[in-house]
């Protein structure tokens, strides 16, 4: 998709500025056609994308927005009550989106020119509660959906750290062994010329190794940590690493059921805010996070447009874990997918957050021993070269 800036007539005769995502110029002039506007110059906005504000500071800011809507507070007043509650790049937007409140824009609209503050997956939930005139409803389920994403993101944060805080603390343990205390070993076993066991002979190699060729090895692991980097930007790289994550064991049904909340969440929050089914797909896919469950999304909505139910699309294609699947089979059912999704990203959600603490459970037992053993292997290896050279201690 590619931002096109655009300078268009409603049919009220006022003119209106923003910007329109799109595959092409004439699909953004469609894409204002559909919401009553006449295109009068639209040209490709090259205005570089800026980061996504905090799902946290997003989700403060739409439930104020949310809450002074449904208590009757006029839109443009509700907006500008809220800014002082955002910081940074968010505030920014809001106070354009208060001026072109007043000039007559949209919500969704006014929000637009973020380029890519607010997720394109709000902008779309907005606007579909416009289109319905449900707005205050949906302003409810874009702040439901930001605390959820950041209360799942805060859950995996919190899990992630003591494991990244083992590592880094016994990475850093044994470079101080091997580069610092074992030479100082070193220099006092070879004054004694005597002949060394095996594995102090072994440590000591790798300690000198070290020592000497830490900044070769230092530049070469940065140039390939770059080139991965660099590759994994690529959507070609991106996407083979992660149909590769969703394959390993433990990894891969965690990624799995965070995509699966992710896009549920979405799709419910979309659906009750009155968007029809086919866009709320492609809504939801951006949602997803991940690339591979993202053209999983794609072909699923391939499938719905050629006949098939959204269920036997979904399950088809593997989109979704067992249980979402069936709540959305209860949902297509009963009428209720919107509802079903909403339960159905709840309940992934929960599942991701039991397969994260059982990886956790398994990692961190695993780092203990593994730095705990070369721990281990430095101090015999140097044990056995003192009582090696101390005969009958």
């Amino acid at each position: 998709m590619s931002a096109y800036s655009y300078r268009a007539a409603r049919q009220d005769g006022a003119i209106v500025t923003g910007a329109v995502e799109a595959e092409s110029r004439v699909q953004a002039s469609e894409t204002l056609a559909n919401r009553g506007l006449f295109a009068i110059a639209l040209a490709p906005d090259d205005q570089a994308q800026r980061p996504t504000a905090r799902r946290r500071d997003l989700a403060i800011a739409f439930r104020s927005i949310a809450a002074l809507v449904s208590a009757g507070v006029p839109l443009e007043r509700a907006v500008a009550a809220t800014e002082p509650l955002a910081a940074g790049a968010l505030r920014q937007t809001f106070t354009i989106a208060r001026d072109r409140l007043r000039e007559g824009a949209s919500l969704a609209n006014a929000l637009a020119v973020s380029r890519g503050v607010v997720p394109g997956l709000v902008l779309g939930m907005i606007r579909a509660g416009e289109r319905g005139s449900q707005l205050g409803i949906a302003l409810e389920q874009v702040a439901t959906h930001l605390e959820h994403e950041a209360d799942l993101a805060a859950r995996v944060r919190q899990a992630l750290t003591y494991p990244l805080l083992l590592a880094v603390a016994g990475t850093a343990s044994v470079l101080v062994i091997t580069t610092v205390v074992v030479p100082r070993f070193a220099a006092i076993l070879g004054d004694l010329g005597q002949q060394l066991p095996l594995a102090t002979r072994l440590l000591l190699g790798t300690s000198q190794l070290l020592s000497r060729l830490w900044i070769p090895l230092l530049v070469t692991g940065v140039a390939a940590v770059s080139l991965v980097v660099e590759w994994v930007r690529r959507p070609a790289g991106r996407n083979a690493l992660e149909n590769f994550l969703l394959k390993l064991p433990f990894v891969g049904p965690v990624r799995h059921a965070l995509a699966t909340a992710r896009v549920m969440r979405a799709l419910g929050s979309m659906l009750r805010a009155g968007m029809p089914l086919l866009p709320a797909l492609d809504a939801a896919r951006e949602a997803a996070g991940d690339l591979a469950i993202g053209a999983r999304l794609t072909r699923t909505r391939e499938r719905v447009i050629q006949g098939a139910t959204l269920a036997a699309a979904f399950e088809r294609e593997g989109a979704l874990t067992t249980s979402a699947l069936q709540l959305v089979k209860v949902g297509e059912t009963s009428g209720r997918v919107g509802d079903m999704a909403l339960e159905a990203g709840n309940l992934a959600a929960q599942e991701a957050e039991r397969g994260l603490r059982t990886l956790v459970t398994a990692l961190e037992p695993a780092l203990i021993v593994g730095f705990g053993g070369l721990v281990a292997f430095t101090a015999a290896a140097l044990l056995e070269a003192v009582y090696s050279l101390r005969p009958g201690f």
